[in-house]
């Protein structure tokens, strides 16, 4: 029997026809950064991804998410739909014309008064949270070299069930070239061998969209 990989496009193609689709408002933050960033709405999160984010947080019911690296706010909407009654999401990103695209879709979805975006430095925002495992969700998906001081920001306030997701840790299949050698890619590989040999946490790299490694803490 042959296989296909599993990042094919028909693949894909039919685990997004047999996943939850997105609605209406997602569908209009799909056009609408596609309108205004051309190119670069690749940064966006897949449908796919986030119909596994949307099911995830529906699962752990976080009381405080965080997101750092908000682009224009579809994996915020994705998890802030899918939060529990009092549950809010902290977004971290330093572009006001990129977030201001999501603003109002999140609005539409009903969905803002859950997100608290916060303007500036990451690593400020996420020194300024309380310094307790209070953090239940995270996701991160900002610029590599600063991964890894993310990921200890976030690793000493995670709560006991919380799990952290970071994006684009397969690079398009960059971290298995050698020749590859820039800094992005480079800094993906350092942390994706700093997390898997932590002693701290319980990791698996998952081949959606971009690569998508889960995290958790186990001490």
């Amino acid at each position: 029997m042959s296989r296909i990989a599993v990042n094919d496009e028909a693949i894909v193609a039919y685990a997004l026809a047999h996943s939850t689709p997105p609605d209406e408002v997602q569908q209009r933050l799909i056009e609408a950064t596609s309108d205004a960033a051309g190119d670069f709405a690749l940064m966006q999160i897949s449908p796919l991804q986030g119909a596994f984010m949307s099911v995830l947080t529906g699962v752990l019911r976080p009381r405080l998410a965080v997101e750092v690296g908000t682009f224009t706010g579809y994996s915020a909407l994705a998890v802030a739909r899918a939060l529990p009654e009092g549950g809010r999401l902290v977004c971290c990103d330093i572009s006001e014309e990129w977030t201001a695209i999501g603003r109002p879709h999140w609005e539409e979805a009903g969905v803002a008064d859950r997100i608290d975006l916060r303007i500036g430095p990451a690593l400020d925002t996420l020194r300024a949270l309380p310094d307790e495992p209070t953090v239940d969700l995270a996701f991160v998906d900002a610029d590599k070299p600063s991964y890894a001081d993310y990921y200890e920001e976030l690793l000493r306030r995670l709560s006991p069930t919380g799990v952290i997701l970071v994006d684009n840790t397969l690079w398009s299949g960059a971290v298995l070239d050698d020749d590859a050698t820039d800094d992005n890619t480079v800094a993906l590989r350092a942390f994706n061998d700093m997390v898997a040999a932590d002693p701290r946490s319980e990791v698996v790299q998952l081949p959606l969209g971009d690569g998508v490694t889960m995290i958790r803490r186990t001490s």
